[in-house]
């Protein structure tokens, strides 16, 4: 996925892949939202890197480091239709990519009937 150049993704970013029928109601209740690609299948947020650490992202999302993945379901997409990459669908006001990812995170937990989980441990 490429940021818009004026965007400045300084943290690095990773993707987080909802349902589209997820990130309909995520893009309506949260109150600041980045970057949002979307594909036949997933909408994807933006958020910065290491945004999986020390929690567990419900089951029917896909987490993409570095906002890539082996077997994206945007691939599937490319043989079906002429494009292959994820459509920008939502761009920020502001100067900043990213979809705050603690907000994202307890959402899509709600959404998917989850209960948060994390890790206390830093890992340093």
């Amino acid at each position: 996925m490429l940021i818009p150049e004026e965007l400045s993704p300084s943290l690095g970013y990773d993707a987080v892949g909802t349902s589209r029928e997820h990130g309909e109601r995520i893009m309506d209740c949260l109150p600041r939202v980045g970057c949002v690609f979307a594909d036949d299948e997933r909408w994807w947020w933006i958020v910065p890197s290491g945004s999986h650490i020390g929690v567990t992202w419900p089951s029917s999302t896909r987490y993409a480091i570095g906002a890539r993945l082996a077997e994206p379901s945007w691939t599937r997409a490319l043989r079906r239709a002429r494009f292959g990459r994820p459509r920008l669908i939502h761009r920020p006001e502001g100067q900043s990519p990213y979809t705050p990812p603690i907000p994202l995170y307890f959402l899509i937990c709600r959404l998917a009937g989850s209960t948060p989980r994390w890790s206390l441990g830093t890992g340093l």
